[in-house]
């Protein structure tokens, strides 16, 4: 790890840990944000280690993310592990760059715009109903397991469109599944303005259509790119109200207004009402931001790339939802990214926690049980053993 630019630049200060493993133990061994304050603390905000297998350089500061997300996001690459690019597909959204990257970032964006999502409120306001409603009588659920199904349900939704054959659920039969869904939409010709109806409808310059591996690898990346971050964030805010008293009183009376509302009217929840929750807006944004869903991403610099005098080799807190009636600096606050490979699902991401969250707290009441402190990371963090909780409907006369 001696290498230098020809102008003589090294590389940052660090440790590269063990041989092999590097400090991939420290890293998971406790919190991975205690392991980045810490390295951050004694080298400050670029720094070198080696984890996961690979060794890395740590960018931690506002300026360093608006450079590799934003500014100079074309000198780096989105890298995973080769892992996950054998279990969802080579062909997925995130492992690209370029024009391939660009077609397809805009048929996900657009099918996921808000103009199409707003089309989704009754079918994932009656998903988080029936949700609910499963969760019903005192007995422990796993929070985390229960509202990854949730989003699962979500995520069929969004890609799909209403199916009613309940086999689509099935995930070891997934790519079958899709295979025999995509052969009878083309017979059929059906033109849906769902995410699988652009992927199979979309043509390049050329008039080429992706062809079913693409469009498969693609619709099974949405799914493991949403479901757990999302049904993390979600545990996360049952969590947080539950152990903040004054956050969930003030959440409910904004929730129970709308539903009364609602309920003198004869009225579902609307669109424009999840645009209008604002303090269980900071709620969500808060449980972001005091979880750290996404502690790091991983980029691989394209080329050497000089930063602040220092080599990047080419192939290498208190609950507080108010803190957001002002808004954050920039680049200091960025739960679903930035630049050309954010989270291109964020809205529906919001959309389904402010709708589950209207859900939870106008019906149910819910009891944390066992430990209520603790953090589990594999490799999203949760709340320790995913929150085990007992759910209560509240009737009301």
């Amino acid at each position: 790890m001696k290498k230098k630019l020809d102008k003589g630049i090294e590389l940052p200060p660090g440790s590269m840990g063990w041989p092999y493993i590097g400090e991939t133990l420290q890293l998971y061994s406790q919190d991975p944000n205690v392991f980045f304050a810490s390295k951050q603390k004694r080298y400050g905000e670029i720094f070198k280690t080696h984890v996961l297998g690979c060794p890395c350089i740590m960018l931690s500061s506002p300026e360093a993310a608006r450079f590799v997300l934003v500014t100079q996001a074309h000198l780096f690459k989105p890298t995973y592990p080769k892992s996950k690019e054998h279990l969802i597909g080579p062909s997925a959204l995130f492992f690209h760059q370029g024009d391939y990257h660009i077609r397809l970032r805009k048929l996900v964006q657009g099918s996921l715009s808000l103009d199409s999502i707003r089309n989704l409120v009754a079918d994932i306001s009656s998903t988080a109903a029936s949700t609910l409603d499963s969760w019903d009588g005192g007995h422990v659920l796993n929070t985390f397991q229960e509202m990854k199904k949730f989003s699962f349900e979500v995520g069929i939704l969004a890609i799909f469109g209403n199916l009613e054959d309940p086999a689509v659920l099935a995930r070891k039969r997934l790519s079958k599944i899709l295979g025999d869904i995509i052969c009878e939409r083309k017979e059929k010709r059906l033109l849906e303005k769902d995410l699988f109806g652009c992927l199979l409808n979309s043509e390049n310059e050329k008039g080429e259509l992706l062809t079913d591996d693409q469009i498969a690898d693609n619709i099974i990346g949405v799914f493991f790119a949403a479901q757990d971050t999302t049904a993390s964030a979600m545990t996360w805010i049952a969590k947080y109200l539950h152990d903040n008293q004054k956050a969930l009183e003030a959440v409910k009376a904004e929730q129970n207004a709308i539903r009364k509302l609602n309920d003198e009217s004869n009225q579902p929840l609307s669109w424009s009402q999840t645009r209008n929750m604002p303090f269980t807006h900071k709620v969500v944004l808060e449980s972001l931001r005091m979880a750290s869903i996404i502690s790091f991403t991983f980029r691989e610099a394209v080329a050497d790339v000089e930063y602040k005098g220092y080599l990047i080799p080419k192939g290498w807190k208190n609950f507080d939802p108010t803190r957001f009636e002002v808004a954050p600096k920039p680049n200091t606050f960025m739960p679903f990214g930035s630049g050309h490979h954010a989270c291109p699902g964020n809205e529906l991401a919001k959309l389904e926690m402010l709708i589950m969250i209207h859900h939870l707290l106008t019906k149910f009441r819910w009891e944390v049980v066992g430990s209520q402190s603790g953090t589990q990371h594999g490799p999203f963090p949760v709340p320790l053993h995913g929150l085990p909780a007992r759910f209560w409907k509240e009737y009301t006369t």
